[in-house]
């Protein structure tokens, strides 16, 4: 049985379907989703706050990555995965030349994630140009987290937005096949995912964007402390992890999540 792939995730933009994204870690919660039919996984170097107990995604390993990754693969048939690139994994062309081809050949994704705009332009070409399937990442930047002052909204005043719609450009441009944009306000992220012939998946960005994507401890309530305004405990909503699952599915579809509350 294939995997979902670009062409048919393409096709949902054009149509409207939304696109239903989760994180995952381990072969049992990536069958799970995949059971609950989540179209994309996104094995998130979000892994080093909730499996490790890290302050911050920092300190995740390219092996830490592989290994995650290769779990999530292992527990699924259909879905398709992305795997992040993790912090300085990408610093220059050759190493993300390297470290890509291990997150697919040895983790088996069948796309990579990266942070940034102007500044991985040349590093997305150049991956693509080599049959690597790259996601851009905008908006705010966890593995930027102490440059930007902490997790704050951003593309709140109109410079910052112009500046991520010509981003959300250029990462297309240069060949980036998926956006995530991370807390914007919901207006600006409407203008982005129309800018771009691409899919785009938001956290944090209202529901207009073409899918959500949510950290999958945070919206079964696990993540311990505060959780991010933007999320929702689906657990606590149903009582049973699939039926969580299942729920995020049908709401996410039906543009029913993320409500007027969670989103800037």
């Amino acid at each position: 049985m294939s995997r979902t792939n670009l062409t048919s995730l393409q096709k949902m933009k054009v149509e409207q379907d939304k696109i239903t994204v989760l994180t995952a870690y381990d072969a049992s919660f990536s069958h799970a989703l995949e059971q609950a039919g989540i179209d994309i996984i996104l094995v998130g170097d979000s892994l080093g706050m909730v499996i490790q107990g890290q302050e911050s995604t920092l300190p995740v390993t390219v092996d830490d990555m592989v290994y995650h990754t290769a779990n999530v693969v292992r527990g699924t048939e259909q879905v398709f995965v992305i795997a992040d690139l993790p912090f300085m994994s990408y610093a220059n062309v050759e190493q993300a030349i390297k470290n890509s081809a291990r997150l697919m050949a040895e983790g088996g994704a069948q796309m990579v994630k990266l942070e940034g705009g102007q500044v991985v332009l040349d590093i997305i070409q150049q991956l693509v140009e080599r049959g690597i399937p790259v996601c851009a990442h905008l908006g705010l930047l966890p593995q930027s987290v102490h440059r930007l002052g902490g997790y704050r909204v951003q593309g709140r005043d109109q410079t910052s937005a112009d500046q991520l719609i010509v981003d959300a450009k250029a990462v297309q441009a240069a060949g980036a096949a998926m956006l995530v944009i991370e807390c914007v306000p919901a207006t600006l992220a409407k203008q982005i995912t129309d800018a771009v012939d691409i899919p785009v998946i938001g956290i944090g960005a209202g529901k207009d964007c073409d899918g959500q994507v949510l950290v999958l401890y945070d919206m079964l309530g696990l993540t311990p402390g505060r959780r991010p305004r933007f999320s929702h405990d689906f657990l606590a909503d149903t009582g049973a992890i699939p039926a969580a699952i299942a729920k995020y599915v049908v709401d996410v579809k039906s543009a029913t999540f993320p409500s007027e509350a969670q989103q800037f």
